[in-house]
C-alpha cells in the first residue's frame, strides 16, 4: 500500500497544470494510479485566505474516506487567535492534520496548541528556517512536526542538512520526500533518522508522484521499512484524530459555510 502524504487540491495561480481543484486533483490522479498509488493526504494548495479551499478538499475528501485523508490548511498571521476554532470545526468534517506554508508565515503555538488538542501532526514548510521547527518542536514534545521536502523545496543542502540534525534529536520531527533534489540526504536522512522519520510525498500536482515514487524504491530499504516510507508513518501520525473524528463526520455543503 502506498499513502501519498502530500498532495494539493489546485495549483495556487502558479503557472503548472490547471487551477481548477476538480482538474487538477484529476490530473495528479490519473498520474497516482498509472504507478498504484490510490490513497493520499489532500490539502489545499498556498492561497492565502482557505474557507472555501478547504471546504473544496474536504468535499472531494468524503466522496472516498477510504482513500482520501486531508488536513486544514491554516494561515497562522491572518486566523490568529481563530486557529483553534477553525481546526476544531475542520475536524468534524475529517480533518486529521494541519498544514502551514511559510509564504503565510511561520507555525505558531497557536496552531501548536490546536494540533495537540486534537492529536493532528502539523505540516510545516519552514522555506529552510529549520530553528524554528527544532523551537517548536521543543516546546511542544506531544504535536508530531512534519517538515516538506527535508525543509527546502529550493534546494537548499544545508538547511536539509540541518534538518536532519534534528530529525536524530527530537523524537516528534519528521520529514517528507517530495522535491528532495539530492538524492544522498534521503539516504543520510534514513540511515541517521530511521525509516519512522520519513514519509513519502509528491507535492502533487506541482510535482509528479512517479519519479518521487522512484526515489524512494532506488533506496533499496528493507520491505519493513519501505512499508513505513510508503504509507505506515503518515497513517501512524494521523491515527489518533482519524480515530476520535470518526463519529463527528458531517456531510459538506456549499451552506454549511461557518466552520472555516
Amino acid at each position: 500500500m502506498i499513502v501519498d502524504s502530500h498532495v494539493h487540491v489546485g495549483t495556487a495561480g502558479v503557472p503548472l497544470g490547471p487551477a481548477d481543484p476538480e482538474t487538477s486533483f484529476a490530473v495528479w490522479r490519473s498520474r497516482a494510479a498509472a504507478v498504484g498509488i490510490s490513497r493520499a493526504v489532500l490539502m489545499a494548495a498556498p492561497v492565502g485566505s482557505y474557507a472555501a479551499a478547504n471546504r473544496a478538499v474536504a468535499r472531494l475528501a468524503q466522496r472516498e474516506p477510504s482513500n482520501w485523508l486531508w488536513y486544514v490548511f491554516v494561515n497562522a498571521v491572518a486566523d490568529r487567535g481563530h486557529v483553534g476554532a477553525v481546526v476544531a470545526a475542520a475536524h468534524t468534517h475529517g480533518a486529521c492534520g494541519i498544514k502551514v506554508h511559510w509564504s503565510d508565515g511561520m507555525a505558531t503555538d497557536e496552531v501548536a496548541l490546536a494540533a495537540s488538542r486534537f492529536g493532528m501532526p502539523v505540516l510545516f514548510d519552514p522555506r529552510g528556517d529549520v530553528q524554528v521547527v527544532a523551537r517548536l518542536a521543543a516546546r511542544h514534545p506531544g504535536v508530531p512536526w512534519i517538515v516538506p521536502h527535508l525543509s527546502s523545496f529550493a534546494d537548499d543542502w544545508r538547511a536539509q542538512q540541518r534538518l536532519i540534525d534534528v530529525l536524530v534529536r527530537e523524537p516528534n520531527v519528521f520529514a517528507d520526500t517530495s522535491g528532495v533534489r539530492y538524492y544522498d540526504l534521503l539516504e543520510e536522512a534514513i540511515a541517521r533518522a530511521g525509516a519512522r522519520k520519513v514519509l513519502y510525498g509528491s507535492d502533487g500536482p506541482y510535482l509528479h508522484p512517479a519519479p518521487e515514487l522512484a526515489k524512494i524504491l532506488a533506496l533499496g530499504l528493507a520491505p519493513e521499512d519501505r512499508d513505513l516510507v510508503l504509507a505506515g508513518n503518515v497513517l501512524r501520525l494521523t491515527g489518533p484524530a482519524r480515530k476520535a473524528g470518526r463519529h463527528v463526520t458531517p456531510s459538506i455543503s456549499r451552506r454549511n459555510t461557518a466552520w472555516v
